[in-house]
């Protein structure tokens, strides 16, 4: 019958600087060092006091920091014993031999039974008084989709006369002694909220220790780890709405467009005019802007994705270089820059450790799509490096709305040694699109595929070429004490010919980001603290030039003429931010604050004599408050208040003629908001609901003029009201089989409470670009033969076009789907092959609108046509060694 092997403390012992002479009756002085570990928490004893004692001398010691104990005590002789013991555990004895460096001694608690002892790296069971030869193992447990350490992992060990269960520390890392005859089958690694590990690799010493990925089990994503970058927490114990979009929800698309993914999120939109024309939309925040995302803060790997300019284009990044994503709403991620809308953390696929393949991907659809996708992927025991290269085609569905897109992406990940930890991220993204432009009402409803008149005439494009780096590095001073840091740059030139002007912009931009995080567990409680700063520089020069298309023949498309303007803006800030959350059984409070300094400095290269004018915001300090509450083990309760701000973009800070204006200032808001995650006992259903409220002042009022350029004003105050719910029920699940179901709603109540401009009182509209409501429902199955599939309906409601409210786009119902068939060609060689289809009902409706676009209700250019019915299919080959 085996015997089970009990929870027990390890003490490794290193023992040098040992006399080499030894005198007959003479005592031997030698120095005994070492460090006290927890077997069950992985985690070193700190501050414990023992006792050493051997026939020369008893000796109370103290074990300092990190478990560690040092002291020079007598021998009589190489053979000497030596009885340790601890307060509350069996003493145990040790045969101590000169440079024996492998000596494990194993504390055992009192009320625990003493079916074996650890000597000299033997395991003896004292039933049967053999002895069974052992071995240290040790290993780190990591998210595969994020490479976040996993804490608290049960690692269980077994063995036909053992068992041992030892728990991952903080780093994700574990360590047990093993009999040496042990095998990896034996070794079942599992975790709430990830699927259960069989470690199938040796894991003696002699190959180092094992990086073992976990994978996240959809129907339990409230047990994943969440704000992997600052301080982490479980997503139910989280004080703010996060929203999580998996691997498996990125790829569940053609993986061309980011808009059908983001829209299933409650109180995220994206409308997306064509593929380079985007703005996503956090509760109404940012649905005015003209033609990007702002107001909305946006990282990758800790680096910022969010310009000098305030705005963040997620969707230049490659989607096949994305493993998750991670969506806080509302401004109460004080670490992160506190965006009035939220932040949006992207995090990066790196290779898996142990294991190289090679992966391509080639999807053909509608209106002349085409894109291949190719990754290398390597991994070390200690380092993997993955390079994804994508290029995309497409003719467009309207005129003049071809795109040609080019991105490399190569990500690394170092894990230096126990205590530091590498990351490099780069990417490269090449674009060339038209752009067909808005259209009036009345064709948008009887020409859509036609493109603005001007905008054809013209052939109006964008061609920019975006280069990013970052290094990150994270080091452990030791269990409590965490620095991480960010060095980033990145380089954009972008040329614009425009019906009205050419634009051609150039920006660099460097800076750093540092934080230092610390984690303190007491007996009924723990405090996690990050404070930190990120300084950013951004160089930007814009130039206008007269377009001359007109003064040449039909087709020739844009010419540059004489220069209009050249202005150099350099826009610099620093963000101050620090947080704690303490933790106290069911309770958790969070605390945060963040103080921004933005800082402008403009010059008219045009104008020799002009002096160079310097801007600087008034500082702004924004504080926040979290609580969470687990009424049960499947039902928390969280609420915050927060404030947040959002400074406004380089083309709002800019008048038409190229000229700053000083008179622009920063929207400010607060957001009030509760909200509770939950499952039923069997985990058949999942979901989260949130109430909130947001007051935002000074508002950015966008002017569309005659000549198709734009003014901001600050004016006025606007009241974002809404609630949230995602649920999830699994229909059924079998070994061989999974049916899936999703409910998604977004239920907004947005409009302006304070907003008169000229002559005109818009006080009580509803706010602009942003609809009533947004559903999502959805099912996806999968089959263990390899089929797989998912049919996707969403239902927007009507949104006003203008601040008047006189124009709405209509309500919309779409229909997406995607079958696929994925499986196995021997061992190295696997496939994948997808067919899908959008837009099913083929519904015409309106994929985004230009908000307040100049003109009366009749010729004003609002609506961008969505596309009809289309398809696409997709071939993936995969090759591992």
């Amino acid at each position: 019958m085996p015997i089970k092997f009990q929870p027990t403390f390890i003490l490794f012992l290193l023992f040098f600087s040992v006399t080499d002479v030894v005198m007959a009756q003479e005592p031997i002085y030698g120095r005994v060092q070492g460090t006290l570990i927890n077997q069950v928490t992985n985690r070193p004893l700190d501050y414990t006091t023992i006792v050493l004692s051997n026939s020369q001398i008893t000796l109370k010691i103290r074990v300092f920091e990190d478990g560690k104990f040092s002291v020079a005590i007598p021998f009589t002789s190489l053979e000497e014993e030596i009885s340790i013991s601890l307060e509350g555990y069996h003493a145990k004895r040790t045969v101590i031999k000169i440079n024996d460096f492998d000596s494990v001694t194993t504390l055992i608690p009192i009320d625990e039974s003493q079916d074996k002892a650890g000597i000299k790296g033997l395991t003896i069971d004292k039933k049967s008084n053999e002895f069974i030869p052992t071995n240290y193992i040790e290993g780190t447990v990591i998210d595969q989709s994020t490479n976040i350490p996993i804490a608290n992992a049960v690692v269980s060990i077994r063995h036909p006369n053992f068992e041992a269960i030892v728990l991952t520390n903080k780093k994700g890392v574990f360590g047990a002694v093993v009999p040496m005859s042990s095998s990896a089958d034996n070794v079942i690694i599992t975790k709430e909220g990830y699927y259960r590990v069989g470690y199938l690799d040796s894991m003696h010493s002699d190959d180092g220790d094992p990086i073992i990925t976990l994978v996240p089990k959809t129907n339990e994503l409230d047990e994943v780890i969440v704000n992997g970058i600052t301080i982490q927490q479980k997503l139910k114990q989280t004080t703010e709405s996060v929203a999580i979009v998996t691997e498996s929800e990125i790829n569940s698309e053609n993986t061309v467009q980011l808009a059908p993914i983001l829209n299933r999120v409650p109180g995220v939109f994206m409308q997306s005019g064509s593929l380079n024309t985007n703005r996503i939309t956090i509760r109404g925040i940012g649905a005015r802007s003209p033609f990007s995302t702002a107001n909305i803060r946006a990282y990758y790997a800790d680096i910022p994705l969010t310009d000098g300019n305030g705005e963040s284009a997620i969707e230049d990044l490659e989607l096949a270089a994305i493993s998750r994503m991670e969506i806080h709403k509302g401004p109460s991620s004080s670490s992160y820059g506190v965006g009035l809308g939220g932040t949006i953390l992207l995090y990066p696929e790196f290779a898996k450790f142990k294991e190289t393949s090679a992966d391509l991907f080639t999807t053909v659809g509608s209106y002349g799509l085409f894109r291949t996708v190719a990754k290398v992927m390597h991994g070390g025991e200690k380092a993997n490096v993955n390079v994804i290269y994508s290029n995309t085609h497409s003719d467009g569905y309207r005129d003049n709305n071809s795109l040609d897109k080019a991105t490399a992406t190569i990500t690394s990940n170092w894990l230096v040694d126990d205590k530091n930890e590498l990351t490099f991220i780069g990417n490269y993204t090449s674009l060339k699109a038209f752009i067909p432009s808005s259209l009036n009402r009345e064709d948008y409803e009887n020409s859509p595929r036609n493109a603005a008149t001007f905008w054809k005439n013209a052939r109006g494009f964008e061609d920019f070429k975006k280069t990013l780096f970052g290094i990150n590095w994270s080091h452990d001073f030791n269990e409590t004490y965490t620095q991480k840091t960010s060095v980033f740059t990145s380089f954009n030139n972008n040329y614009e010919p425009r019906p009205f002007n050419i634009l051609e912009e150039k920006a660099t931009t460097f800076g750093v980001r540092t934080r230092l995080l610390a984690t303190k567990n007491f007996e009924n409680s723990s405090l996690q603290w990050s404070v930190g700063g990120e300084l950013f520089f951004d160089d930007y020069n814009a130039k206008q030039f007269d377009n001359l298309y007109q003064d040449f023949p039909d087709g020739t498309g844009s010419v540059a003429g004489d220069i209009l303007s050249n202005i150099d803006e350099n826009r610099n800030y620093f963000n101050l931010f620090a947080e704690v959350i303490y933790t106290r059984k069911k309770l958790s409070v969070s605390l945060g604050l963040h103080l921004n300094q933005t800082k402008y400095t403009v010059q008219d290269q045009l104008n020799a004599s002009s002096s160079e004018d310097d801007f600087t915001f008034d500082a702004i300090v924004s504080p926040k408050l979290g609580v969470n509450y687990a009424v049960s083990s499947n039902f928390n309760l969280f609420g915050s208040v927060a404030h947040g701000f959002s400074t406004p973009t380089t083309e709002e800070t800019l008048l038409p003629d190229g000229v700053f204006n000083p008179e622009i200032k920063a929207e400010r808001g607060w957001n009030f908001e509760i909200g509770s995650r939950f499952h039923t006992t069997n985990r058949k259903l999942s979901g989260s609901v949130s109430i909130y409220s947001m007051a935002v002042s000074d508002l950015l009022v966008n002017r569309r003029t005659a000549t198709d350029q734009n003014i901001t004003l600050n004016a006025g105050k606007t009241s974002h009201n809404g609630l949230e719910a995602a649920l999830r029920y699994e229909v059924f699940k079998s070994d061989s089989f999974t049916l899936n179901s999703y409910a998604n709603v977004s239920i907004n109540d947005f409009s302006f409470k304070e907003f008169t401009e000229t002559n005109a009182n818009f006080s009580g509209n509803d706010l602009t670009g942003v609809p009533k409501s947004v559903v999502n429902l959805g099912i996806e199955m999968a089959d263990r033969s390899g089929f797989y599939g998912r049919l996707d309906f969403q239902a927007v409601g009507e949104m006003p076009a203008n601040d008047e409210n006189t124009v709405y786009s209509d309500a919309f119902e779409l229909l997406n789907g995607k079958i696929g068939y994925q499986n196995k060609i021997g061992s190295h060689f696997s496939y994948d092959l997808s067919i899908g289809a959008n837009n099913i009902f083929d519904t015409a409706y309106t994929s985004q609108l230009q908000v307040n676009a100049f003109g009366n209700d009749t010729n004003a250019r609002y609506f961008y046509p969505g596309l009809p019915f289309n398809m696409y299919g997709g071939v993936q080959v995969n090759y591992k060694l």
